[in-house]
């Protein structure tokens, strides 16, 4: 770790107060080692894990905070103020779209107030400059046609989950708008927040329920077939790193007071880089063998978008993003990650990492 070369754009982390809420779960686990290796000086606000094993329970012992529920309004801005960080990454909430269905008022209460609590909080502790809130891709009306949504395309959601997160980015443009704009004096606010929308997350440690990687490796470790519903559906897959790469470059314009960049920011694959459902499990077939499919119609019924993908040229032009990782390596990867835990209980999360900011700088 010494004599890793930390690009510019990544220096600003550097000594800095990073505050996570959600840093238990699988993305904000990835985002609280990723920025240690920045040598920030992380905190982490969240549940507990929901799952057994779970990639932060892996490095906890790496990681300060403590567990919390961002619904807890008076703990959480305790817990801010007592920190005083530089910025706040907003990760926790209900994640799972078929999730959403069985609890749609916990999804609603957790994704929407408890981001209008996070809000709250992150305006009240005076030390704190910048809130980065991150939603999901399927914030958009997803009309499945094959033009790919931009930042400024119409919000939705058919499902519970989807809705829910259209509302934050509601939520977060109008707390914008009524709390940190420019005052009379046409200065600049002192508080700025953006959002990212991020498509179908994959790296090693997930052990999500109703998550198609995470369900194809506990199958083949218990030697079972994977039941797979909507083999032709696409999706932005990437790794987690890219994923979390534009959340960082975004947060450091923030953090430098950039006040053009606190709006909402698209981060996923190239156009041409997408796969279906389909393809995805034949790549991880090819890195796997135990792996094994059947395909079965959905018992539920439940609506499950065919198709979706996003335009990234705003954080590509503006925020000097792109993914360095294409699907294929994406793939190949997370799978690795997988053999090696179940191999010899080893993990290359910080492989990944070192290679990632080796490839970047």
């Amino acid at each position: 770790m010494e004599n890793m070369v930390i690009p510019e754009s990544l220096k600003i982390y550097n000594n800095k107060k990073v505050f996570i809420t959600g840093h238990t779960g699988f993305k904000g686990s990835w985002l609280s080692k990723f920025l240690l290796s920045l040598g920030a000086e992380v905190y982490g606000y969240s549940l507990p894990p929901n799952t057994s094993p779970s990639h932060f329970d892996l490095f906890k012992s790496e990681i300060q905070g403590e567990f919390g529920n961002i619904l807890d309004a008076a703990t959480l801005i305790r817990s801010i103020n007592k920190f005083k960080p530089d910025i706040i990454f907003h990760l926790a909430a209900q994640p799972l779209v078929r999730e959403s269905y069985a609890r749609p008022v916990e999804t609603y209460q957790t994704n929407v107030i408890g981001t209008l609590n996070v809000l709250q909080a992150f305006n009240q502790c005076a030390e704190t400059s910048s809130l980065l809130c991150i939603t999901t891709d399927k914030v958009y009306e997803n009309k499945e046609w094959i033009f790919p949504y931009r930042e400024a395309d119409r919000l939705g959601g058919h499902d519970m989950y989807s809705s829910s997160k259209a509302c934050c980015e509601v939520l977060i443009d109008s707390y914008r708008k009524s709390f940190f704009r420019k005052n009379k004096n046409n200065e600049e606010p002192t508080k700025l927040v953006a959002s990212a929308r991020a498509g179908n997350v994959i790296a090693g440690g997930d052990w999500s329920t109703d998550r198609l990687i995470p369900d194809l490796v506990k199958s083949a470790v218990e030697g079972k077939k994977t039941e797979i519903r909507n083999p032709s559906a696409v999706r932005p897959w990437q790794h987690v790193m890219d994923c979390l790469h534009g959340y960082l470059l975004l947060g450091g314009d923030l953090l430098n007071g950039n006040s053009q960049f606190a709006d909402s920011w698209n981060f996923g694959p190239y156009n041409n880089d997408f796969y279906t459902v389909e393809m995805l499990i034949n790549h991880c077939k090819n890195h796997w063998n135990e792996i094994e499919t059947t395909y079965v119609p959905d018992k539920e019924n439940y609506h499950e978008a065919g198709l979706l993908v996003l335009d990234i040229s705003k954080s590509i032009h503006y925020l000097n993003w792109k993914p360095v990782w294409n699907t294929e390596t994406a793939i190949r990867k997370t799978i690795n990650w997988y053999k090696s835990f179940y191999s010899n209980h080893d993990t290359c999360t910080q492989t990944d990492i070192n290679e990632f900011i080796s490839t970047i700088k």
